[in-house]
């Protein structure tokens, strides 16, 4: 029996945001309940995720991950200090089982994530919080620019892969991170780079390969060096 997986959150986008975090939608605990302890309630806020450690350590923000106030208003502090918003792709969708598979959504609602940003010019990069992979983020984004008629380029088919569009004659660019969840730790390590720093040094693991990924993006997006983004035009 199929049942009804609602996003529990608007969009968080603060004012003159410059950068989107864009996924598929939050576990379905966080539209039916209950929450565990250490989950907060708030986007990427499962206790299994892992934007938000990323986030603290990147930052050194000593974040709460407690299912309480306090820890939804740090969160909602930092994106608005570094004019970072959220806006995931999928508004509903219906699931066979009760689990945060991005390949079992079904008779998928997307949001209309073109009218946000036509809402918010300021934004000029979308941070995928994972690939092209069936409903994954950046798959799912691709379904609304053809049904617009808008090509998505590639910039670099390094990892991450990097892609640009226009968008009311301006240039966005999207960079597809390795997804926070954990469902992506095989794929990771399958990974030659990721092999090759864990030949290096035997307690490299997945969260560490992700820390330097994210690191490199998040803190030019904290720096305001939209060059650094430029510059993977040719390096990746």
């Amino acid at each position: 029996m199929m049942f009804k997986h609602l996003h529990p959150y608007e969009p968080f986008i603060p004012k003159k945001t410059k950068s989107l975090i864009v996924g598929t939608i939050p576990p379905p605990r966080f539209s039916n309940g209950p929450l565990f302890e250490e989950d907060v309630d708030f986007c990427y806020g499962s206790k299994y995720g892992l934007l938000w450690p990323l986030i603290d350590k990147i930052y050194n923000l000593q974040l709460e991950f407690k299912n309480n106030v306090d820890a939804i208003q740090q969160r909602k502090a930092f994106l608005t200090k570094y004019k970072i918003g959220i806006c995931d792709m999928v508004e509903s969708c219906e699931r066979k089982r009760n689990d945060a598979s991005d390949l079992g959504m079904e008779n998928i609602l997307l949001r209309d994530l073109l009218f946000h940003l036509k809402k918010n010019p300021t934004i000029n990069i979308i941070l995928f919080m994972g690939g092209n992979s069936k409903n994954g983020p950046e798959y799912l984004f691709r379904k609304i620019l053809k049904k617009n008629s808008i090509q998505l380029k590639p910039v670099s088919n390094e990892s991450p892969k990097i892609h640009k569009f226009n968008l009311k004659n301006k240039t966005i660019k999207t960079i597809s991170l390795i997804s926070p969840s954990n469902a992506a730790n095989r794929s990771i390590g399958a990974n030659p780079l990721y092999k090759k720093f864990k030949l290096q040094n035997t307690s490299f693991n997945t969260f560490d390969f992700r820390y330097l990924m994210y690191k490199k993006y998040f803190l030019n997006l904290d720096m305001g060096k939209d060059f650094a983004v430029e510059k993977s035009d040719n390096t990746g």
